[in-house]
């Protein structure tokens, strides 16, 4: 498989978990967390942009970000993989989460700050094509922060999917542009 169809699997991926977090479809949560294994599965994948993007001092230090964006969303599917394990037991949840946030070596990379590094990593590639491809480019970087925004701000499932299907198709219209350019 090229490092093309990776990237746009992770795409695909994690466009699907956002529709799931959304809660835009009806709950199929049960018993699987898909939302999460979506997001897992897409985060990992779009490691493969650290492939397809040119190579410069901006991409070596886009690849370092999105990679550390990777492992955090990692350590964070597996914090909200535990959190659901424990089903209805709300006081359980409650335990973790108080322990969670009151553990900064926890709640910082794997919570609030690192998650976002994916983002701002992806974003500084995106960074690189805002002269040639600038309508792509800004999708992505504007994208970006909204999507945070949307969550942790306004609390709005839609504005949030909204904003990552931007972020996933100026990613999608950038990786498109390199491929027609190598023919």
């Amino acid at each position: 498989m090229k490092t093309k169809h990776l990237c746009l699997l992770g795409l695909l991926f994690f466009v699907t978990s956002y529709l799931l977090f959304s809660k835009v479809l009806p709950p199929i949560q049960e018993p699987i967390d898909f939302a999460h294994w979506f997001n897992l599965v897409g985060a990992c994948l779009l490691l493969s942009f650290n492939n397809v993007f040119p190579k410069s001092k901006i991409n070596s230090i886009a690849s370092v970000v999105t990679f550390l964006g990777v492992i955090a969303h990692i350590g964070l599917c597996t914090i909200d993989f535990i959190m659901s394990s424990f089903g209805n037991d709300e006081l359980a949840k409650e335990a973790l989460s108080h322990q969670i946030s009151i553990t900064p070596f926890i709640l910082y990379p794997f919570v609030i700050v690192g998650p976002s590094l994916l983002f701002v990593g992806l974003s500084i590639h995106a960074l690189h094509f805002i002269r040639t491809k600038t309508i792509s480019a800004l999708m992505v970087i504007v994208a970006s922060p909204v999507i945070g925004f949307s969550f942790f701000v306004l609390k709005n499932g839609v504005y949030m999917l909204l904003s990552c299907v931007v972020f996933v198709l100026g990613l999608g219209l950038l990786l498109y542009d390199l491929e027609r350019e190598k023919k």
